[in-house]
């Protein structure tokens, strides 16, 4: 912001030259861009906390998993236990029966006692089959609810890699279409899902000014180029800019919040004019307070002057998905 001193007239003849209700015109823009910049931060805000959402719902449902694994193997251990057991009643009945019979023809009295005993033991029988087959229910609900839960789980996953496979095709295409300005002024990179195109200020702007020069403007439409078609992306063009304060003999930039806005808003034109659909664009002024680097040195600052092109995958099939209810069996 140093490079604003040779400008300092520059606002004098401005002022000069623009009517009172241009001015007002302007200062009236000024305070609605910013509104909307407070919606659109907004907006981020709540695109960020759906994507926490959908992570912690992944987690859960992964969670839920492991839960219902862990249930399905006590109750296989229980049904092993409940089938060894009835196998030992009924070689008992089977014994019985033998004995039953044979000391029927010598002891009208102990032939009472064993049929009493047997009566017993198929009672004991008859409960114990009755549960077997109410635990092979529930054990059997169990694995329904297990095999939906990791159908569901797989559908996200496979939902998830072809967004990955979206952005990664995404990122390499804009790095192709943009091979010629990679460098120091240049850097496009996956981060969170989603393909990060950062461009210093140096490539699009001059000091102090909100007009993207020629050089700037090609690599914005090349960008477009590429991101027009892709209308499973949402773009996000934000603008940055140092701490270092602006010329307070500005009329019309009054802080960097401002200037960045201007600038973010700048590029979004260049895109619209490349072919992107205007509904798919939002402009935001992220001002000096998301600085890549901290710090006051010439290099630091240097970096944090730039603008950011968010390429964002659509995640309405994700969240269909996670809000699908299971059917219940």
């Amino acid at each position: 912001m140093r490079h604003f001193i040779p400008l300092l007239a520059f606002p004098f003849f401005l002022f000069s030259c623009v009517s009172q209700k241009k001015y007002d015109e302007l200062l009236k823009d000024k305070v609605a861009m910013t509104a909307e910049q407070a919606v659109l931060q907004k907006n981020l805000d709540d695109a960020n906390n759906e994507l926490a959402k959908v992570n912690a719902a992944n987690e859960t449902t992964q969670a839920k998993n492991a839960t219902l694994t862990e249930q399905l193997a006590e109750m296989n251990d229980k049904n092993a236990q409940m089938q060894k057991l009835y196998d030992e009643l009924e070689a008992t009945n089977n014994r019985l029966t033998e004995d039953y019979k044979n000391l029927l023809e010598s002891s009208t009295a102990k032939s009472s006692e064993l049929s009493k005993t047997l009566a017993e033991k198929e009672k004991a029988l008859l409960d114990l089959e009755q549960s077997l087959l109410k635990n092979q229910k529930k054990m059997d609900t169990l694995m329904l609810d297990l095999q939906a839960r990791e159908r569901k789980v797989q559908e996200l996953q496979n939902i998830i890699q072809r967004k990955d496979s979206s952005v990664l095709a995404m990122k390499n295409s804009v790095s192709q279409a943009l091979l010629a300005f990679e460098g120091s002024d240049l850097n496009v990179e996956v981060k969170n899902g989603k393909v990060y195109v950062s461009l210093a200020s140096k490539l699009l702007f001059k000091t102090g000014s909100v007009n993207v020069d020629s050089k700037g403007a090609e690599a914005l439409r090349k960008l477009g180029e590429v991101v027009k078609d892709q209308e499973d992306f949402e773009i996000m063009v934000e603008g940055h800019t140092d701490d270092v304060p602006i010329s307070k003999s500005s009329k019309y930039l009054q802080d960097n919040w401002d200037l960045s806005v201007l600038r973010a808003t700048a590029v979004t034109r260049i895109l619209r004019e490349s072919g992107v659909q205007a509904e798919r664009i939002t402009a935001a002024g992220r001002g000096p307070f998301h600085p890549v680097e901290l710090g006051s040195s010439q290099e630091a600052r240097q970096k944090n002057r730039r603008t950011e092109i968010i390429l964002t995958p659509n995640l309405d099939e994700l969240y269909q998905v996670i809000n699908t209810e299971e059917p219940q069996e």
